[in-house]
């Protein structure tokens, strides 16, 4: 059942959620806010396990936190027919998905079927036919004027925003370069690691998480924002079909833990039996990483994700990215030099002036008041005021609220599901390729 309105001018709809099976922090990020149209209690459905505490305890650090904290009260059901539970009860109508991912596509249609909205976290899909029932749901989906919709954080990250932003001004970028396979015209590239924090405290990872038929390969999983961007950023507001998508090689291979690698992320003391295929000499192999080079509208792009175990002191997961135009590159760095902060730089090529680059970001300060730049060596660098800088736990709540606005306004573009439906077509069809190649 749908409670969301096509009057726009109503703002007084509530939304009921529904946490369905939280095994990935990503689930509580939902609710580190609180959403006006959103009823502060929301039921959650899981096995009993260590995953749905976790997920408890997360929502409770929130609510008792000393500084805006939340007011969410939760309402618990456990048991081996959670699922089955959330169905008969109907206790909301938005069904919020983050955890293990071997189910997550037959969750997503099923409650499309029983008439539940679906806010899902990345991926949706982790492989072919996962991906042949999505295309089926998005199409229930609509015949039942439900929205399905993913959890794309990384388009509201602000030197992101701004590489866009500068991709669409002829007198800076250009055109976007065509590229080749050796030399794309868009390189995104992120680095991420099991052992982190999380909202202050050391992140305890499920043991399934290396599993990647619960989990998901990498070439399926931290990819799906990686492609996504290159969507979102080279074709902005464009419906882009499957068609438009060559997967020309596609290739994956594996972070190796150690057994105390393993027991200090999980809290384990030992190997769980479905693990033991990844398994050879007491150490863990986890086929996280992955790269795809593709052409999307024939234009060349690659994307590749890494994981290791544990960053550097001081450093986090951090992203490169970078558009190639016929005047200027565009380019995310996000190592030391920056303070593991993403940070944009312009560098020209020869054509563009200064000049041209102020009149560019008089134009930007419309939208984003108080970004400017300044030259540093042979580039420039974009100058973002710290109030633009919310980091990558308070994008999911401005992930949310977007979603909220489609749910309410029935204004969701006529874009975002073709396109969701392309970038999991490349990701499946990468990962097809990939073990062909292994």
């Amino acid at each position: 059942m749908s409670c969301a309105t096509s009057d726009t001018t109503e703002t007084a709809s509530k939304f009921k959620l529904i946490t369905l099976d939280p095994g990935h922090f990503h689930s509580a990020l939902v609710q580190k806010s609180m959403y006006d149209s959103v009823d502060s209690t929301v039921h959650i459905y899981a096995p009993d396990s260590p995953d749905v505490n976790l997920h408890l305890d997360k929502i409770n650090g929130y609510n008792s936190r000393d500084e805006k904290p939340t007011s969410w009260n939760s309402v618990v059901y456990k048991g081996d027919d959670f699922f089955e539970k959330m169905l008969s009860e109907k206790a909301g109508n938005v069904v919020m998905l983050a955890g293990n991912n071997k189910k997550k596509t037959e969750y997503i249609s099923e409650s499309i079927n029983k008439g539940f909205n679906v806010f899902a976290d990345k991926p949706m899909v982790i492989n072919a036919a996962g991906f042949e029932l999505l295309k089926s749901t998005f199409k229930t989906a609509k015949e039942k004027d439900l929205l399905v919709y993913d959890i794309m954080t990384e388009r509201f990250e602000i030197s992101t925003m701004l590489q866009k932003e500068l991709s669409q001004i002829p007198s800076v970028f250009g055109e976007l370069e065509k590229g080749t396979l050796e030399n794309p015209a868009v390189t995104k590239e992120s680095v991420h690691h099991f052992f982190k924090y999380v909202s202050g405290s050391p992140l305890t990872r499920p043991a399934w998480f290396f599993d990647v038929t619960q989990e998901g390969e990498g070439i399926v999983d931290v990819t799906t924002h990686l492609v996504d961007l290159v969507q979102w950023e080279c074709f902005p507001e464009q419906i882009i079909d499957t068609n438009a998508v060559n997967v020309l090689e596609a290739k994956r291979w594996p972070t190796v833990l150690t057994k105390d690698d393993f027991q200090k992320v999980t809290k384990l003391d030992e190997y769980p039996d479905y693990l033991s295929p990844y398994i050879a000499d007491d150490k863990l192999s986890s086929y996280s990483n992955g790269e795809i080079n593709y052409t999307i509208n024939g234009v060349h792009a690659k994307v590749s994700v890494i994981w290791n175990y544990k960053a550097p002191q001081g450093a986090g997961d951090t992203h490169y990215s970078i558009m190639r135009g016929t005047k200027a590159n565009l380019i995310i760095r996000q190592g030391e030099e920056q303070g593991f902060k993403p940070t944009l730089y312009i560098q020209t090529l020869g054509e563009t002036t200064e000049a041209d680059l102020t009149a560019a970001f008089e134009a930007i300060d419309k939208t984003f008041p108080g970004v400017s730049f300044e030259k540093q060596g042979d580039e420039y660098l974009v100058l973002i005021p710290d109030h633009y800088k919310e980091g990558h736990e308070a994008h999911f709540a401005r992930v949310t609220e977007k979603y909220l606005e489609y749910l309410q306004n029935r204004n969701m573009p006529t874009w975002e599901v073709p396109n969701m439906i392309t970038k999991y077509y490349t990701t499946t069809k990468a990962l097809e390729m990939a073990l062909k190649g292994n």
